[in-house]
């Protein structure tokens, strides 16, 4: 009975953790979908750098560093000579192994996927204007330390795991981590060159390959299916149907409140909005996808549709450019979701709220301090944005050889 839990278990988990990787082709997707022809390639470029790097560093250093969690407050774990690479525990294939839910190699592929994410939020927010090598380190260090240090203190067991700080799947853990780091890149870097006027308008750039943009939500959409349905561990049918149930909810009602709150309050029928609200939604339900009722999961992803939008305008009016609706979707909606487990669902109460409250902060402050410390020390010495003339150009023909992503089908550059 055991071998066969472990292999029904094993299975399930290996096959969500296929669809997570599926996800960095809907984030390449929607990157790229919302930017300007001229730097398709080098968007490309960072997606495919991001999961490449993202395995290895979490090979090498992440998942010992992440789990089991005593790596905390900065003082160095107790295992430091057994913190870098992979070694097999004894009972890693047995049903001993994390309660009979998975083996020890698919525990590690499955966080892998998680760990690169990351610094896949931040590629799009910088997009178009960041320089490709400082973009490189900065996701090293980001993806190789930050993350698996946040993650410890909940998922490897750490301190708010002890306080009862709850993130199903992510929201703060993974997309509020990307987020806060993304916020600290777009002030660091400024806007794009014609984004805002001198007048303070702002002006909109358009994305040249909007279906491309569509395409890219609807594999993140499903992506998510393994997403949140891995992040059950296991293949316990009631937990992952109401995972998945929960998570298509919310997307949904984020996708629908976001596109009629835009309409209302722009007088159109914005697509990129309304698929920014579904992936707001996707955020915003992912901290607590196992513990809402489906009705929970439409009022919270409601609410983040109606975030997005207003996430949105705030940006703008911060003169904060973030090509792609980033910090809205992935940091405010993952503040939102976070939150929303202390008001909706099994866990609601006002005692959840503030320790949720608390860990958002903690988070928050340690990722804005060290993304600041490293995009800072980058900009100071290697730099961190391109010149105007490779940024007018297009960094696909000053940092890639003049590569073009559709080299027959020519449209204006500019």
């Amino acid at each position: 009975m055991e071998e066969t839990l472990l292999t029904a278990n094993n299975i399930w988990m290996m096959v969500c953790t296929g669809l997570v990787f599926f996800m960095h082709l809907g984030f390449s997707f929607l990157e790229i979908g919302l930017t300007r022809q001229k730097n398709t390639i080098n968007i490309l470029f960072k997606n495919v750098f991001i999961i490449c790097i993202g395995l290895l560093l979490y090979c090498f250093v992440g998942f010992n560093l992440m789990y089991p969690g005593s790596f905390i407050g900065g003082i160095l774990p107790d295992y430091f000579i057994d913190l870098f690479g992979l070694s097999l525990p004894e009972d890693g294939l047995t049903a001993a192994y994390a309660d009979g839910g998975y083996t020890y190699w698919t525990d590690f592929l499955f966080q892998g996927m998680f760990a690169a994410t990351a610094a896949t939020i931040v590629s799009g927010a910088v997009a178009e204007r960041v320089k490709l090598t400082s973009f490189m380190v900065f996701s090293i260090i980001y993806v190789g330390v930050v993350y698996p240090i946040a993650g410890s203190w909940k998922w490897g067991g750490g301190f708010l795991d002890e306080w009862g700080f709850y993130d199903f799947a992510g929201s703060t853990i993974v997309h509020s981590v990307g987020g806060w780091a993304a916020l600290v890149a777009v002030y660091l870097l400024g806007a794009r060159i014609g984004k805002f006027g001198k007048d303070g308008k702002v002006n909109a750039i358009p994305g040249h390959n909007i279906p491309m943009a569509t395409a890219g939500v609807l594999i993140l959409w499903l992506g998510w299916f393994g997403f949140n349905g891995g992040s059950v561990l296991s293949a316990d049918p009631g937990t992952t149907s109401l995972t998945l149930v929960t998570t298509c909810l919310a997307a949904a009602a984020g996708g629908v409140s976001c596109f009629i709150f835009s309409t209302i309050m722009y007088k159109n029928y914005d697509l990129t909005m309304f698929l920014n609200g579904i992936l707001g939604g996707l955020v915003g339900i992912t901290a607590g996808a196992d513990l809402m009722t489906p009705t929970d999961a439409i009022i919270i992803g409601l609410i983040a549709g109606v975030i997005i939008v207003l996430g949105v305008a705030l940006v703008d009016k911060l003169k904060l450019d973030d090509p792609v609706g980033a910090i809205a979707v992935h940091l405010i909606c993952g503040i939102w979701g976070t939150l929303a487990v202390g008001l909706f669902g099994s866990m609601a109460g006002m005692d959840q709220f503030l320790v949720q409250l608390a860990g958002v902060a903690i988070v928050g402050v340690f990722c804005i301090v060290c993304a600041f410390i490293i995009l800072f020390t980058i900009k100071k010495t290697m730099g961190l944005r391109v010149s105007k003339e490779e940024e007018l150009e297009g960094l696909d023909l000053h940092e890639h050889g003049g590569m073009e992503a559709y080299p027959d089908f020519r449209m204006n550059q500019h």
